[in-house]
């Protein structure tokens, strides 16, 4: 087993790495080789070099990959490559999975004796994948193209993905030739590789587009040159290897690998706090892998992303001040040996925002904090409920216990007030998480205890409100305040958020502005109603002329409108509030 970064400007990098790890006597160094493009991408093909399981998805943009592309003609250097070579007849020390051709996630599988020798790459897949996608393959549907009229001169060498060549520009008016010749790179790979020779090639081309004016049949020619040189002909790509101590442990030589990695990738596209967890946890275990993006694509409708998901786990193992950057192998151990539970855990908890009506809230475009859903799942993994039976937790006939009854209104006071935003008294990932988590390790097993999680936010104290009343509903979060009050709906995003009395109007009556804004005035109303028919209208006239009879109540009754036709004029603004703000205070407390 060894070790092998590559790039001519790694060996600063390379060194501080080498001389840090050797120390603990887990690496020591060995030799260097040379490599061409076409040599890597071929030994990617035949399955020589794969990817760890340690390592994140692709990551790169189609901006990127092309800019990779451009730096390779130009012969400028992109990097380092770093990988563990294993021998065929051995076990090596992670799991893998091969290069996509398209873009898409392929599972990794452990493998109990390699049948041939192998490269797992540590470092530099980004910049690998990105030639075996342009060279062989396609990326979101699309094939990597190059400009045969690109500027060689000017060192400017034009790729692009696309589906078809006409979806490219023409014309390029900021070069010696401004025609485009758009021609697939997977394309002129093959023919160059099978013919080996980049004038025959160019030929073929000039031929078949009739290229005959000597500006444009000497671009052909260069640039054909300069892609065949850049993959075939150059070894770009330097080698050097260094072996690992076999007779530690496998579990200490894939956390150091995993060390490697992490310190690698800090120089390069850098490591996500997700991404550096998940190594970890993939290095533990292979099947952590596919656990981890099975979790996220399943319950990513109620807000689980990959960062919340890594944050979860570390609050259910009664860790929530752990942070991205100290896990230890006892967070992997309760990570993989918690997988079934936490799912099922996920499936309650999906089950428990359906039936509060909160589904919605959670399931928004709009990012929400994952406070709630951390403390709710707490709760529901750490009940005596077997985990085979868990996500029946909150079937119909389960959701009239008390316990559901606590849970749904804990939640909905606490996004009312705001609890988990900032500039609320506390920093709710630091302190908040940490006293909502003391609070509820100590009822494991036990009812839900929100008389106990609300009396923290009292003693904080923060800017909370145990009760609803006309006087405070102003000091409640208006999106989660109008969700509650238009039936648990996501539309505030799809619609204006309207003055019912025209705020012309009653700036115009000398009505104070605090008033005019009151949540009592506030309605939600689609964008053509509000900024058309109805806007600055005095409220009596829109109604009795926009509002058909037959749908006037319909339309009262969502909006919280007083049904007295006296309190819709300008002149009995202060009446009209007053019944309003009664209206809705009636509605927030039976939504809670």
């Amino acid at each position: 087993m060894s070790l092998m970064w590559t790039g001519g400007l790694f060996c600063e990098i390379a060194d501080r790495v080498f001389f840090t790890l050797t120390e603990e006597r887990c690496i020591t160094m060995a030799n260097w080789e040379q490599l061409s493009v076409k040599t890597v991408t071929t030994k990617i093909k035949d399955d020589e070099v794969v990817l760890p399981v340690i390592q994140r998805r692709l990551v790169w943009t189609e901006e990127k990959m092309e800019a990779l592309f451009d730096s390779l003609l130009k012969g400028n250097s992109f990097g380092a490559v770093i990988c563990i070579e294993e021998e065929k007849g051995t076990q090596p020390l992670f799991a893998s999975r091969k290069f996509t051709s398209d873009g898409s996630s392929v599972d990794s599988l452990p493998v109990d004796e390699l049948m041939q020798k192998q490269w797992f790459i540590v470092d530099g897949q980004q910049r690998l994948q990105t030639f075996y996608i342009g060279l062989t393959g396609t990326y979101n549907g699309k094939r990597l193209f190059f400009d045969l009229y690109s500027d060689f001169e000017a060192g400017e060498y034009d790729f692009k993905f696309a589906a078809r060549a006409k979806d490219l520009p023409d014309i390029n008016k900021e070069r010696p030739i401004g025609d485009c010749l758009w021609v697939p790179v997977p394309i002129l790979y093959e023919r160059l590789k099978d013919t080996n020779d980049d004038e025959q090639v160019a030929e073929e081309y000039m031929q078949k587009h009739a290229v005959e004016d000597p500006g444009g049949i000497r671009h052909i020619n260069r640039n054909m040159r300069a892609l065949y040189k850049a993959v075939f002909a150059t070894e770009s790509i330097g080698v050097s290897k260094v072996t690992i101590n076999k007779t530690k442990p496998a579990t200490e030589n894939r956390q150091r690998v995993v060390e490697l990695f992490t310190r690698l990738n800090n120089g390069g596209t850098t490591l996500s706090a997700y991404d550096l967890v998940a190594s970890m946890f993939k290095g533990f275990d292979s099947g952590m892998e596919q656990y981890l993006d099975q979790v996220v694509a399943e319950f990513k409708d109620i807000g689980i992303n990959q960062e919340t998901l890594i944050k979860m786990l570390f609050i259910l193992n009664d860790q929530p001040s752990r942070e991205m950057a100290s896990i230890v192998v006892k967070d992997a151990e309760f990570a993989v040996n918690s997988s079934k539970r936490v799912f099922e855990t996920l499936r309650a908890l999906r089950a428990f925002l359906v039936a509060s009506s909160l589904y919605n809230w959670f399931s928004a475009a709009k990012s929400r904090s994952a406070i709630p859903l951390h403390c709710i799942a707490y709760h529901i993994f750490h009940s005596s409920i077997s985990t085979e039976n868990l996500s029946m937790m909150f079937d119909r006939h389960d959701t009239q216990h008390g316990d559901f009854d606590r849970m749904a209104t804990w939640c909905r006071l606490s996004l009312l007030n705001q609890v988990f935003s900032r500039g609320r008294g506390w920093i709710p990932y630091t302190t908040g998480i940490k006293k909502l988590h003391t609070v509820l390790a100590g009822s494991k097993g036990a009812a839900f205890p929100d008389s106990t999680l609300l009396r923290v936010y009292k003693e904080h104290p923060l800017r909370f409100h145990g009760q609803v009343t006309e006087i405070n509903l102003d000091e409640f979060d208006q999106e989660f305040l109008f969700y509650l009050l238009y039936e648990c709906k996501p539309t505030i995003r799809s619609e204006d958020i309207d003055h019912i009395h025209p705020r012309s109007l009653l700036m115009k009556a000398g009505v104070d502005g605090l008033l005019i804004n009151s949540v009592g005035n506030f309605q939600l109303l689609d964008y053509g109603t509000n900024r058309g028919t109805k806007n600055g209208k005095e409220l009596c006239d829109w109604i009795e002329k926009h509002v058909d009879d037959e749908q006037r109540q319909a339309y009262l009754k969502r909006h919280g409108i007083p049904n007295d036709c006296a309190l819709w004029r300008t002149d009995s603004f202060d009446k009209f509030l007053e019944a309003r703000l009664k209206l809705l205070t009636g509605r927030v407390k039976k939504a809670l």
